[in-house]
C-alpha cells in the first residue's frame, strides 16, 4: 500500500508519496484545475499504482480541500480529511520548528501510513446545503450588527436623545423616520400634525401625536454637532437602507433554509424535519445551522466528542502537583456550531424547564451567567447527541427521569 500526503492551496497542491516503509517515491506539484490532476493520475500510472493501491490524506483548509478531495474520491481513490489542529499539534513534535509544504505533505503521509488519520465522510448534499446557508446567514447577521453600531455612533453625533424616541431605534417606524427626516432640525420644524400622519402611518396606529410631540420636544433640544451635518446625515439614510437591504436577503436565505430542511422530513405525516427541531429552545435556523455543522452524527463516538469538536470543552491545566481551578472554554472547535450551541443554550435556559432549572442550579452555586449558559450549552450537546442518535424526538420525561422510569 502507497500513502500520499496532500498539502492544499488555492492554486497548487503539494503532493508526496511514501511506501509502507515510509520510502519517499514520489514528489510533485501540481495546479488546482484538470491538468494538474491529469498529471498526478499520470505519474500514478507510471509507477503502476491503480486507486486501491493509494489512499491520500489531506487537511480540511478552507473550503480549497473540497475539489480535490471530490476529483479523487470520483477517480476511486480513499482520501482521509484531518483537522488542521490535528497536524498542528504532530508538527510540533518536531524538534526543528520548520514548515515547508513539502514537509507539510510528508507529515500527511506519515500520519497516514501511521493509522492516526482519523476515516471522515463527505458531508451530504444536503449537509453542504444547509452548512454554506446557515454560515452566510450568519455573516450577514453580524454585518447587521456592524452596520447598527455604526448607525448608533453617527446618531450619537448628530441626535444623541433620539434613543429616547422609541423603545428600539430600529423598529420599522424609527427606521422611516431616519430615512425622511435625518436631521433634528428636520423633526424640529415639520408640521406637528404631518408629522402625527406620518407615525401614525408607518406604526399602524400605534404612535401618533403625544409622541410626535416627544420627538420634536428631543430634536428642539439636542446638544447634538452641526458641522459636516450632510455628511453624517447622508451616512445615516445609507446605513438604514444597507440593514433593510441585507435583512431582506436574510429572510430570502432563511426560505431556502426551510426548503432544504423539508428534504429531511422523515415522511410527509411526521410533524417534524429533524428530531432536535423538537427541542425547545432550538428555531429552525438553529437546527439548520447545527446540523450542518454536524453533518453525520456518527462521526462522533460519544457526545464528549462533540463538546470538544464545537470547542465547548474546558481546557485543562495541570502539572505534578499544580492544578488549574481557572478552566476556560477551549474554543477550538466549530465557531458556527458553537455560536449556534450559545445561542440555543440562551433559548433554551429560557423556554426549556429541565435546561432552565440546570441554569438556575449553576447559578446559585455562584457561577458567572456566561459559565452557566456554558454548561447548559454542554448539556444541550448531550441532548442532541442521545436523540440524534436514537433518531427520536424529544420527551421531557424520558429524558430527564430518574433511569428505569422509561425502561
Amino acid at each position: 500500500m502507497f500513502y500520499g500526503g496532500i498539502d492544499v492551496a488555492k492554486h497548487s497542491h503539494e503532493i508526496c508519496l511514501v511506501n509502507d516503509s515510509g520510502d519517499i517515491v514520489l514528489r510533485m506539484h501540481l495546479d488546482n484545475n484538470h491538468k494538474g490532476m491529469n498529471k498526478l493520475l499520470q505519474a500514478l500510472e507510471r509507477l503502476g499504482l491503480k486507486p486501491d493501491d493509494v489512499k491520500f490524506c489531506l487537511e480540511a483548509t478552507g473550503h480549497y480541500w473540497l475539489p480535490i478531495y471530490c476529483y479523487l474520491t470520483n477517480q476511486g481513490f480513499e482520501l482521509h480529511v484531518i483537522n488542521p489542529i490535528q497536524s498542528d499539534a504532530l508538527r510540533n513534535l518536531y524538534v526543528r520548528k520548520t514548515k515547508t509544504d513539502q514537509k507539510d505533505a510528508l507529515l500527511l503521509a506519515d500520519l497516514l501510513r501511521l493509522g492516526r488519520a482519523p476515516e471522515t465522510r463527505l458531508p451530504s448534499e444536503t449537509t453542504l446545503k444547509l452548512q454554506s446557508l446557515s454560515r452566510l446567514r450568519f455573516e450577514f447577521v453580524r454585518q447587521v450588527g456592524g452596520l447598527k453600531n455604526r448607525v448608533l455612533g453617527i446618531l450619537d453625533r448628530i441626535f444623541p436623545e433620539y434613543p429616547d424616541c422609541f423603545s428600539d431605534v430600529f423598529i420599522r417606524t424609527s427606521r422611516e423616520l431616519l430615512k425622511s427626516y435625518p436631521e433634528p432640525e428636520e423633526l424640529a420644524e415639520v408640521d406637528l400634525s404631518e408629522l402625527s400622519a406620518f407615525l401614525k402611518e408607518h406604526s399602524r396606529g400605534r404612535f401618533g401625536e403625544e409622541r410626535a410631540k416627544k420627538i420634536q420636544s428631543l430634536a428642539k433640544g439636542t446638544f447634538g454637532i452641526t458641522m459636516a451635518l450632510d455628511a453624517f446625515t447622508l451616512q445615516l439614510r445609507l446605513l438604514v437602507e444597507q440593514i433593510e437591504f441585507i435583512e431582506e436577503q436574510i429572510r430570502v436565505i432563511e426560505d431556502a433554509i426551510n426548503e432544504v430542511m423539508e428534504e429531511l422530513r422523515p415522511s410527509k405525516d411526521t410533524p417534524y424535519r429533524h428530531v432536535i427541531e423538537t427541542i425547545p429552545g432550538i428555531g429552525p435556523v438553529l437546527a439548520a445551522a447545527i446540523i450542518g455543522e454536524i453533518g453525520d452524527i456518527s462521526r462522533f463516538p460519544n457526545p464528549r466528542a462533540l463538546v470538544a469538536y464545537a470547542g465547548l470543552d474546558a481546557t485543562v491545566r495541570a502539572s505534578g502537583l499544580f492544578e488549574g481551578t481557572r478552566n476556560r472554554m477551549s474554543k477550538r472547535g466549530s465557531p458556527v456550531l458553537r455560536n449556534s450551541l450559545w445561542l440555543a443554550a440562551v433559548s433554551a435556559r429560557r423556554f426549556n424547564p429541565a435546561l432552565r432549572a440546570y441554569y438556575e442550579q449553576k447559578r446559585s452555586q455562584g457561577k458567572h451567567s456566561n459559565v452557566a449558559t456554558g454548561a447548559v450549552a454542554r448539556k444541550l450537546v448531550h441532548l442532541i447527541y442521545s436523540l440524534w442518535k436514537d433518531n427520536r424526538p424529544y420527551d421531557p420525561d424520558y429524558q430527564w427521569s430518574p433511569p428505569g422510569k422509561n425502561a
